[in-house]
């Protein structure tokens, strides 16, 4: 790692008075006919589309590949520190900088955009929907944030109330971008200032759907009735969800973070986990999204992933294991198409009107990965195996073995159990190395099964090396600087300040322990 990034922590009502420096007229912006030129204007923009995931090589690091990254299983830490998220005892400053960045870093180009425009018009619009993409990572980490009240006393809502506000949101920003490609549907005043769709508002509400369809599955257990309604008005819109991979929600950043990480930094490894999946699936994607490598424990050329949660004696020795194929140019994922369509077969598999059934929609999901990594002649074989399954983990330092028996051809008499372990475990392999939600997914329903870490260093919590981690504590800076409002984020979270609380939307009392 290049360096740790530690940025002060600030009440929220003086954050949030924060601006970037900007172009006068910037309400001209809400007149497609009359878009101002100036960079100034539109880099408000590329500074949100910069944190929604975070683009900025240490913004990642501390927001994304140290914590989701981790906890969904994709990649492990390869360096040697003691105190990591990995064994569930991270530092005071790891704990502070997801949440400290997405404020200090968001909200003064969002406030600039909502000054401006009086809170009104598509742009402001837009950069509502570039709020929920950024805040819902966050309160799927901690829980409790602030949300409606950013700007004003800077309290905590419940999780519950930051749902509800995000749907209000995303409801509101649908509405509008529908409203503006009506009337300009070739708009793209503001390409150069979109590094994501290149100002093709057609394709940011499709998104905008696609993630309204994400955060109702999120609430499945915790309000069904909610997350029925949500998920069914995002696929029914006139324009609808992402359904094809030429729409996949993803930002042009040079360098990619995650190629930093792994090779610059050498702190990151492919995680023991989905190499065991893939290999025994005999998935082709595998090539697509790791190197070989012979320097592990054997001279046979191969994939070989690092457990997470344990103890690194060495660079040397745990950069022996496979990298990420994931290099320089390559953009950095949002989300895919392949992901809605297993959202989508998840609800139908619940009861939900998603338009197909959940068997045609499961292997649409398949079908969609392959296509986006260019393996589409091996589908066939794949989506028609019935007995291949999780390979154990034969390292002989840390073996492990395979937890799951699910197969991968859809099982038309299965149970709702299996069938759910079946959509969870191909999306977790088609949305890699979308971590933080890959986390989120397996806390929400069980799936798929990882390996329990093999050294959990917290001592006040001895159950997490069975039950995995619910979320992360929060930001240890709010207890020195806003004491009063931490202590009612404590009262919204329902449990002790740690790692093993539950969150709001956590209500499935009887998904498998890891």
């Amino acid at each position: 790692m290049n360096r740790f990034k530690i940025i002060p922590i600030f009440c929220l009502t003086v954050l949030v008075g924060l601006h970037s420096s900007c172009t006068k007229d910037f309400s001209k912006i809400n007149t497609p006919t009359n878009i101002p030129e100036s960079i100034p204007l539109g880099s408000l923009f590329l500074e949100m589309q910069n944190m929604v995931y975070p683009a900025q090589n240490n913004n990642y690091q501390m927001s994304e590949n140290l914590v989701g990254d981790v906890y969904g299983r994709y990649f492990a830490i390869s360096n040697t520190w003691t105190t990591n998220f990995g064994t569930y005892n991270a530092p005071d400053s790891w704990l502070n900088s997801p949440y400290t960045d997405a404020y200090a870093m968001f909200y003064p180009a969002y406030n600039k955009v909502k000054k401006e425009t009086n809170s009104e018009g598509v742009f402001f619009q837009w950069a509502q929907l570039l709020k929920v993409g950024l805040f819902h990572r966050i309160t799927d980490m901690y829980g409790p944030i602030p949300y409606s009240k950013v700007g004003s006393t800077g309290d905590y809502d419940s999780q519950e109330q930051v749902y509800t506000n995000m749907f209000n949101d995303l409801d509101k920003s649908i509405q509008a971008l529908t409203d503006f490609v009506r009337v300009y549907p070739n708009d793209r005043s503001m390409k150069q200032f979109d590094n994501v769709y290149g100002g093709d508002f057609v394709k940011w509400i499709k998104f905008a759907n696609s993630l309204k369809l994400r955060l109702a599955m999120r609430i499945a257990y915790a309000n069904p009735d909610l997350a029925k309604q949500k998920a069914e008005e995002a696929v029914a819109h006139l324009i609808g969800v992402i359904q094809d991979n030429v729409d996949n929600a993803s930002i042009s950043y040079n360098p990619n973070p995650i190629k930093v990480m792994w090779d610059d930094y050498s702190d990151s490894r492919v995680a023991a986990d989905i190499v065991t999946y893939m290999k025994g699936y005999n998935d082709p994607r595998i090539s697509k999204y790791f190197q070989t490598t012979s320097k592990v424990y054997t001279a046979e050329e191969g994939y070989y992933g690092l457990r997470v949660g344990i103890n690194i004696p060495s660079k040397d020795w745990a950069t022996r294991y496979s990298s990420p194929a994931i290099y320089v140019a390559d953009r950095l994922l949002w989300m895919n198409a392949a992901e809605v369509a297993f959202l989508k077969a998840e609800g139908a598999l619940r009861g939900w009107v998603m338009g197909e059934t959940a068997e045609v929609l499961y292997n649409k999901g398949i079908e969609l990965s392959f296509a986006q990594h260019n393996v589409s002649n091996s589908l066939a074989t794949y989506v028609s195996n019935t007995t291949l399954t999780q390979a154990d983990n034969v390292d002989p330092t840390y073996p492990a073995s395979a937890l799951s028996k699910i197969t991968i051809k859809w099982d038309a008499a299965g149970s709702f159990e299996s069938n759910l372990e079946q959509i969870m475990t191909q999306k977790w392999i088609a949305i890699y190395p979308l971590g933080q939600e890959a986390w989120s997914e397996q806390r929400r329903t069980g799936y798929p099964r990882f390996f329990p870490i093999v050294l959990n260093r917290n001592a006040n919590e001895s159950a997490l090396t069975n039950n995995g981690p619910s979320r992360i504590p929060f930001a240890p800076n709010e207890k020195i600087l806003n004491l009063d409002k931490y202590n009612v984020g404590v009262q919204l979270l329902g449990g002790p300040d740690n790692y093993s609380t539950r969150l709001w939307w956590d209500k499935n009392q009887n998904k498998p322990l890891l």
